[in-house]
């Protein structure tokens, strides 16, 4: 990797490890989600960066994908297992890194998915499997009483690029990738006291752009206008501001224009960390 481009990355890495730490100061019992959100966004420009992803706030089963709405109105209670997970880039090289607030009394959960990330960063080297580290990650949370998500993966980055591959898995595999020097990886491990696995909600807030073509709808093309500099990268309905946004939303998705990212959780009543 050039030393320019590893630079951008440490430089992302460093403002990304900040503003996640200021940002989980503010989650507290009765504070709100969107003020929360826009903090952490605000903090990401205001330090020179770009937005990589919007800011994940997921709550309990939640697992990841759930963000806050333009008129959000909830607030953290007690016993909330919060996920912030935010993404910053320079240049659209990616930092993306997340943590887990307790509001409750769950610290061996927290502790799981904790100690996994910690062990698989420290397994990480040319040379090895990929199914290594999911193996890792399984080990530290089954031996905590948890279950790894099976079907959340960490993955590699590049350049404007938040998901490529090789997918770094919550579980042990055989054959697979071979880290490689030069790789930049994510590797995202998540514990849940429910199923370990993962579905699809309904409550859809972030897209991105699939494809370009043209479009007749006045307030689908000025989505595309706004979201034009993200280079493809997500964006949040509340960064969109155009009038009938829902209805133009719906009609690019209906177009294979953009996708959506429904909000992802294990059963209900589980908690992930």
């Amino acid at each position: 990797m050039k030393e320019e481009i590893f630079d951008r990355y440490m430089q992302a890495g460093a403002a990304a490890k900040k503003i996640l730490s200021e940002g989980a100061e503010r989650i507290r019992v009765g504070a709100s989600l969107l003020e929360v959100a826009d903090f952490v966004e605000n903090s990401i420009l205001d330090e020179g960066f770009g937005i990589a992803f919007p800011v994940n706030i997921s709550l309990n089963e939640a697992a990841a994908h759930d963000t806050p709405s333009p008129d959000d109105t909830r607030t953290f209670a007690e016993g909330d297992m919060v996920k912030l997970d935010l993404g910053v880039h320079l240049d659209g090289y990616i930092a993306d890194t997340a943590c887990t607030v307790d509001l409750g009394d769950q610290p061996l959960l927290c502790e799981a998915s904790l100690v996994a990330r910690d062990a698989a960063i420290a397994a990480v080297r040319p040379g090895v499997a990929i199914g290594t580290l999911g193996a890792i990650v399984a080990h530290e949370i089954k031996t905590r009483g948890f279950l790894p998500v099976a079907n959340l993966t960490g993955h590699g980055l590049d350049q404007y690029c938040l998901h490529k591959g090789p997918n770094v898995p919550n579980i042990p595999g055989s054959g697979g990738a071979v880290l490689e020097e030069g790789m930049v990886l994510a590797i995202e491990p998540f514990a849940s006291t429910g199923t370990g696995f993962v579905h699809d909600g309904r409550r859809e807030e972030i897209f991105s752009q699939q494809i370009r073509r043209p479009v007749r709808l006045p307030a689908a093309r000025k989505i595309l206008q706004e979201i034009e500099g993200r280079h493809g990268m997500p964006f949040a309905r509340r960064h969109v501001h155009v009038k009938s946004a829902d209805l133009a939303l719906s009609r690019l998705i209906h177009d294979g224009i953009i996708r959506s990212y429904p909000v992802l959780s294990d059963v209900p009543g589980s908690y992930v960390s």
